[in-house]
């Protein structure tokens, strides 16, 4: 098991990976993405909140993102008037195998990729119906764009991409970044939070 300050460059690395973009850069008060993309420029990952206020001052350009481990009210107390906060997300860890998880009658299972990443595609009648992918960065498993879709939900779908992408990974510890409305899966599958993160941008077109 690593710590949780290590968690979030394992983190970072196999989202770099997942997303095919480039690999971290190390900072001092944590990692830099350079994501490139259209409102989503570059990301700066905090481990604390202690250099919000900073980040917040000197890279405040449209399309950079800051994710801050640790209490909201202390990464909102940082921020400028420029950035614009989202909820609160959960760095999320796992140690072993996530448990067997089988898909109920008429739904396809399907896995795709290779090393270091992979996808898992449920399907019925040959529509999508659940999906995920997992990147394996410093020997972490990353779990990355777990979904189910609306009229396939609460019939476990979610746990068994959760397996799938376990198995096909074949790392002892995971993490992944989870929403709150996604978090209450993974802790019924054992996963336990290892900081809050606050995100916050600014916006594209921003003075």
């Amino acid at each position: 098991m690593i710590g949780d300050v290590e968690i979030l460059g394992a983190w970072a690395a196999g989202w770099a990976v997942s997303r095919a973009v480039p690999e971290p850069v190390e900072e001092p008060d944590g990692h830099r993405l350079d994501v490139g993309l259209p409102g989503h420029r570059v990301r700066y990952l905090l481990r604390s909140p202690s250099t919000v206020a900073a980040r917040a001052r000197t890279v405040a350009s449209p399309g950079t993102w800051l994710k801050t481990c640790g209490s909201r009210p202390a990464v909102l107390a940082g921020l400028t008037a420029e950035w614009k906060a989202g909820e609160t997300e959960y760095l999320m860890t796992f140690e072993g195998a996530v448990p067997a998880a089988v898909a109920p009658p008429g739904y396809a299972v399907a896995v795709t990729g290779s090393a270091p990443a992979w996808d898992v595609a449920v399907s019925f009648d040959g529509a999508p119906a659940a999906r995920g992918r997992v990147a394996v960065a410093s020997g972490v498993a990353v779990f990355d764009k777990i979904e189910t879709e609306p009229d396939h939900r609460r019939r476990g779908l979610g746990r068994v991409v959760m397996h799938q992408l376990s198995a096909v990974a074949g790392a002892e510890t995971s993490a992944l970044l989870a929403t709150e409305a996604g978090r209450g899966l993974y802790v019924s599958l054992g996963w336990r939070v290892a900081a809050e993160v606050v995100p916050a941008h600014v916006p594209e077109g921003a003075a």
